[in-house]
């Protein structure tokens, strides 16, 4: 009988140990719980930390985070308004504010998970589809264009400016990031969720498209390096012709100041001429057979072949023979003298 006696104290230590951890709970800072009954939710959330009480066997412990959770959802295709077909990738920020709500419509985390990203991805579509792709991309409508390709001259070229041009920003990626979420916090505050924050974590073509897009910015800069360079051309065309004007005109400038310079040279140089031979008749007489000397030179080469009348000007100084020695000359024929005047003359 007395060896029973420990087993007896081991037994029901045990059943106290048993009955104590089916009645008794503890509460973690993070930790907000809920105590069901058969599977329906008894009595208020209770969100204080320390040891608590319930009734053993009967009632269960359901604990939920109190902390910040992360949604990540999956990148997910969809078309944009000016039907480029994009890859969305977003993430949200959320938490429990009322567990018997969400036990009661979601049971736990996965099933909040799932839930979220059914309402998310739905309004992430939805505000994709109502914008254009350049909204999804900017972050702000107040920031400018970076560049612009080249500033218009006139109306002629106002279509060729919109290479390269940045469109205009109405909205901007953070107001469509607002937009979701004041689509979406009304539907899970339903489920006893707050949704804090949603964000894009990136947007990219889809690999159907961006080969298409990769073609058509190298056209783009294709155009653009060919306006450049036809506008480099015109500028070289005027600079050139505006050079080739001015050197026609200095050339001009300098031709004329020649001439004039020639003329006065000239005229002086006659004017010399004629007070110089005009002084006595033998003067006018020696100038008249050095002008009539230099034409001789002038004309009369190797290959001259000249067919005259005796009587003819042109041979006065060639048959006469008037300045020659008078012994010889009373005796010459002056034909027969044309030969070596001729070839004095050549000489």
């Amino acid at each position: 009988m007395k060896s029973s006696i420990p087993l007896l104290i081991l037994i029901i230590g045990f059943l106290l140990y048993i009955l104590g951890r089916a009645s008794f709970y503890s509460v973690g800072e993070t930790e907000q719980v809920i105590i069901t009954q058969f599977g329906k939710p008894v009595g208020e959330t209770i969100r204080d930390a320390g040891l608590h009480l319930k009734t053993p066997f009967i009632q269960k412990v359901n604990r939920f985070e109190k902390r910040i959770m992360e949604w990540d959802g999956l990148p997910v295709d969809m078309p944009t308004r000016d039907k480029v077909y994009i890859v969305v990738d977003t993430f949200a920020r959320w938490r429990i504010t009322d567990p018997r709500v969400f036990f009661e419509n979601l049971r736990d985390e996965r099933g909040a998970d799932s839930r979220l990203t059914d309402i998310l991805g739905s309004e992430t579509r939805n505000v994709i589809a109502r914008h254009d792709f350049i909204e999804a991309i900017r972050n702000t409508k107040d920031r400018k264009a970076a560049r612009e390709a080249f500033v218009v001259a006139d109306t002629a070229s106002i279509a060729d400016s919109r290479i390269g041009t940045m469109p205009a920003i109405l909205k901007g990626r953070s107001e469509l990031e607002r937009e979701i979420y004041n689509n979406a916090a009304p539907k899970v505050k339903g489920f006893g969720i707050e949704l804090i924050d949603l964000r894009f974590k990136r947007i990219n073509y889809t690999p159907a498209v961006s080969q298409t897009i990769y073609q058509r910015m190298v056209s783009e800069r294709t155009q653009i390096a060919e306006r450049f360079k036809s506008e480099g051309a015109g500028e070289a065309a005027k600079i050139l012709g505006q050079r080739e004007r001015d050197l026609k005109e200095i050339e001009s400038q300098a031709y004329r100041k020649v001439q004039e310079i020639e003329g006065e040279a000239d005229a002086k140089a006659t004017e010399i001429y004629a007070k110089a031979y005009n002084q006595s008749p033998e003067a006018a007489r020696l100038f008249e057979f050095l002008k009539t000397m230099e034409t001789y030179k002038a004309i009369i080469t190797q290959d001259t072949n000249l067919i005259l009348s005796t009587d003819s000007d042109f041979l006065r100084y060639l048959k006469s023979s008037e300045d020659r020695p008078a012994a010889s000359s009373a005796q010459a024929d002056p034909l027969q003298s044309l030969p070596s005047l001729i070839d004095m003359v050549r000489q």
